[in-house]
């Protein structure tokens, strides 16, 4: 899942480490969601775009290969 946390970080003008602390997470967890190596938990999610002042579906970007809301029956 893609996501956009680098840069609404960068916005805010939080290091890697100020939003580890506020989110109550690691420097390399917060590094890892950004390079797209870690899928942060759901309450991670929601703790991250709190900090960030943003909602949840403006950090993540869902893309899925077969969107069954547009297929029929």
């Amino acid at each position: 899942m893609e996501n956009v946390i680098k840069h609404a970080r960068k916005e805010k003008g939080f290091s890697q480490e100020q939003l580890a602390k506020a989110c109550r997470v690691s420097r390399q967890t917060i590094n890892a969601i950004e390079n797209n190596k870690y899928d942060p938990s759901l309450s991670l999610a929601f703790q991250l775009a709190y900090c960030l002042g943003v909602t949840v579906d403006q950090l993540f970007l869902f893309e899925s290969e077969g969107d069954v809301r547009n297929e029929k029956n």
